[in-house]
């Protein structure tokens, strides 16, 4: 099986080609770096099968970058059989910078004319033709966005010679050393004897310590100066031999996307934007209040409920007619995310109601019927229902992404970040955060000082991932029906803001304490606005609800039926039943942690239930959906227990706040503070087994362990601050002279007016 290798510049299209020939679920964004290890998949449409691979976006193959190592070495070690070089045909003069440095490589090489679509549409003209005679490669014209020109590319890289002779652009200022250099390479018999030599002439550091090159090098005569040289050979062929391919047609001075960049990338508005797009984004997958049509509050409420229409009682809707109206309205229209979340969730709760019913006509043990009804497919489904409410909102992120807006956010926040010690290029591996922190800190490869990785990766577990929005959602939810106050989508929005917010204080610290160092300079092209595919939309989010799936039959279904057994078993391994389940394992475990969360106010104070949020924590270290898993698992025992009746989904967790708000005697000021506390530090705390795992490989060796007691020593900060102030307020004064305290410290130290290894050298003397 043949093995074509996909190369090119960032946001040139390369993911999208790789997804239409493979038909793979590879994700696509619209920033540079998105793609850091390479990508196989296998393309069937050609009689023969051929294995693909997805390189990583790169601007030139000079190992300046991880990313730039990654393709440079695949492509010379692995030898695949041919490459397809895509262009992006709306920025034809920067992307053959690429192409002239692969030409040198000893491959077959194709180029695909990407975005064609585009060119049209604008008016200009390239010359296909004129551009496959310069370059001596085929050149096919392509949409892969569109699906448009990929049969003819597939055929004409198929039916290319299996060998080829690398060939220069670079003639006439350099051909003594080029022979010279080529000469050393072709005797040592290495591969790509041209490429090397080219990258030798540039003091490439890679090539200068092969053994004998240092002095082909003197013999060369080459200097320093020699790289800029090339570079500058390489843009004037481009700029004259190919400047006929293109023909522009007249257009005004600003384009579309320039109109639309002079508002969305506005230096003073930009980011109050931004807020405004995501606070939208989060009101029309979290709200049950759409557009706030029925008022801010229930005081303020002029629309009818079903109840007070008599179409239901408190127990619920009379007829299932009245359950399928129950999705869009109560009382209130519902957001989309909000409507799909409750189609889900009946069909669930018909599922679940039917197998325990099956169960108890055949006579199933009463432990039986609450293994299964209560434990697993209470535990599994109550994580299910939030996957609708999940689906939506990456879908608006997707677009974002896909759009070409993301990379403007990018553009934006390195002013904002550039001053903090990081570059914008931070932004992408940490926005890539509210997906999943595995390939988020994969992606932070793109970084190029070791320490602005370390900072990033330290605080991508803030930036809310998937996992985590069960959490958010449900608890902000039973906040709004145990106690009537807010919105769940304004509390959700908070939080989000809250970690981001956290995400840069920390950054502040590290990179101005631990983590000192120069800021990288961050530079990239900001593609064209389109509007984003269907199908690649559509294959992320069906790649996500794979993968969320997969996790709910698999850990958190195991972690559903432990908790479940451990709730029930005495120390002396005999079964209990829901009402003496304070006398359980899990109970008892609960209650030593439960001490450790006093300061969060989700400790000592919740009283002899509060273990409860202990556990959650304590089992969400496996996977974050297992802190919702554990809680409808334990709610219904816990309301059995203190003779309260519970529904399912959220009702379960505003159950468990009644019974616990009824025991405790707290203030309804003090719970809401300490729930919202509990979102907070599960937000920031150790994320799950895998992005811990993932964290630890991509860290330098000895940094996990710190950035474990970082996490750690965050969560709790933030939940106590969170805590502390909401309950009481007045403690805000003491955390702003903490505060200050600390910026003083830092500021004194960094100008040199502060030394303490001084006054600890002044004390030993």
């Amino acid at each position: 099986m043949r093995t074509f290798a996909l190369a090119g510049n960032p946001n040139c299209g390369k993911t999208t080609l790789f997804n239409a020939l493979t038909g793979s679920s590879a994700h696509v964004g619209n920033w540079p770096g998105v793609t850091v290890d390479k990508r196989e998949g296998v393309y069937k449409g050609a009689g023969e099968r051929v294995a693909v691979v997805d390189l990583p976006g790169i601007y030139s193959l000079s190992p300046y970058t991880p990313e730039e190592v990654v393709s440079r070495n695949y492509i010379l070690e692995e030898k695949p059989d041919a490459i397809i070089n895509i262009v992006d045909a709306t920025n034809l003069e920067r992307n053959l910078y690429l192409t002239t440095q692969i030409l040198e490589c000893d491959v077959p090489v194709i180029i695909a004319l990407n975005m064609m679509d585009e060119v049209e549409k604008s008016g200009d003209k390239i010359d296909v033709k004129a551009i496959e005679k310069t370059l001596g490669v085929p050149v096919v014209e392509i949409s892969a966005l569109r699906n448009t020109g990929i049969k003819e590319l597939m055929s004409r890289a198929l039916s290319m010679p299996p060998q080829r002779k690398g060939t220069t652009v670079l003639k006439g200022v350099l051909d003594k050393q080029l022979e010279t250099a080529y000469a050393f390479y072709e005797g040592e018999g290495v591969s790509s004897p041209l490429f090397h030599a080219v990258k030798l002439l540039e003091n490439d550091e890679i090539e200068v310590q092969r053994n004998g090159a240092s002095a082909v090098l003197e013999k060369t005569g080459a200097d320093e100066d020699l790289e800029a040289v090339i570079a500058d050979e390489r843009y004037k062929y481009i700029s004259g031999s190919l400047s006929g391919a293109k023909t522009k047609a007249h257009r005004e001075a600003l384009t579309k996307s320039d109109k639309i960049d002079r508002v969305l990338t506005h230096r003073v508005w930009a980011i109050p934007i931004f807020i405004v797009i995501l606070f939208f984004i989060f009101h029309l997958t979290f709200s049950e209040n759409l557009f706030y049509l029925n008022g801010f509050s229930e005081n303020q409420a002029w629309m009818p409920s079903l109840v007070e229409l008599g179409l239901a009682t408190e127990d619920g809707p009379n007829n299932f007619g009245v359950e399928i109206l129950a999705i869009f309205y109560d009382g209130t229209v519902y957001s989309p995310g909000v409507i799909l979340t409750n189609f889900l969730n009946l069909f669930l709760d018909h599922i679940s109601d039917g197998v325990i019913s099956l169960m108890e006509r055949g006579g199933a043990a009463e432990w039986a019927t609450g293994l299964v009804g209560d434990g697993i497919l209470g535990g599994i489904f109550a994580v299910l229902g939030f996957l609708p409410q999940i689906l939506v909102l990456f879908m608006f992120f997707s677009i974002l992404e896909d759009s070409g807006y993301m990379a403007r956010i990018a553009f934006v926040l390195d002013r904002v970040f550039r001053r903090f010690g990081l570059s914008g290029r931070a932004f992408m591996p940490m926005i890539m955060g509210f997906g999943c922190s595995v390939p988020a800190a994969v992606n932070t490869r793109t970084l190029a000082d070791e320490k602005e990785r370390t900072a990033t990766i330290r605080v991508i577990p803030f930036f809310s991932c998937g996992a985590k929005l069960p959490i958010l959602t449900a608890v902000a939810g039973g906040i709004v029906m145990t106690f009537g106050v807010g919105n769940a989508d304004v509390i959700t929005f908070s939080m989000y803001l809250l970690g981001i917010c956290t995400a840069i204080v920390c950054v502040l610290l590290m990179r101005n304490t631990t983590l000192k160092g120069e800021t990288p300079p961050f530079i990239m092209e900001l593609p064209a606005y389109h509007a984003p595919g269907f199908k690649n939309l559509m294959l992320h989010l069906w790649d996500k609800t794979k993968h969320f799936v997969k996790k709910a039959f698999t850990i958190i279904f195991a972690s559903t039926v432990i908790i479940w057994l451990f709730s029930h078993l005495s120390w002396n391994w005999h079964y209990l039943p829901d009402e003496q389940m304070q006398q359980s394992m899990l109970a008892s475990l609960g209650m030593f942690l439960q001490p450790l969360f006093t300061p969060l106010g989700f400790g000592a104070q919740l009283g002899q239930f509060g273990w409860v949020f202990a556990v959650a924590a304590l089992t969400g270290l496996v996977a974050k959906e297992n802190v919702i898993a554990t809680f409808t698992t334990l709610a219904i025992c816990i309301s059995a227990y203190a003779g309260e009746g519970t529904e399912e989904g959220i009702e379960e967790l505003a159950g468990l706040i009644k019974v616990i708000t009824a025991d405790a005697g707290l203030s309804q000021r003090e719970f809401i503070a300490a729930l919202i506390a509990f979102i907070a530090f599960n937000m920031m705390t150790v994320p799950c087994f895998a992005a811990c795992a993932t964290a630890k490989a991509e860290l330098e060796k000895g940094k996990f362990k710190w950035t474990l007691l970082f996490w750690l020593a965050v969560s709790f900060t933030v939940g106590a601050m969170v805590y502390t102030v909401g309950a009481f307020i007045w403690p805000l004064a003491i955390w702003f002279a903490v505060a200050a305290v600390v910026a003083t410290f830092i500021v004194l130290r960094n100008t040199g007016k502060f030394d303490i290894t001084k006054i600890f050298g002044r004390r030993k003397k």
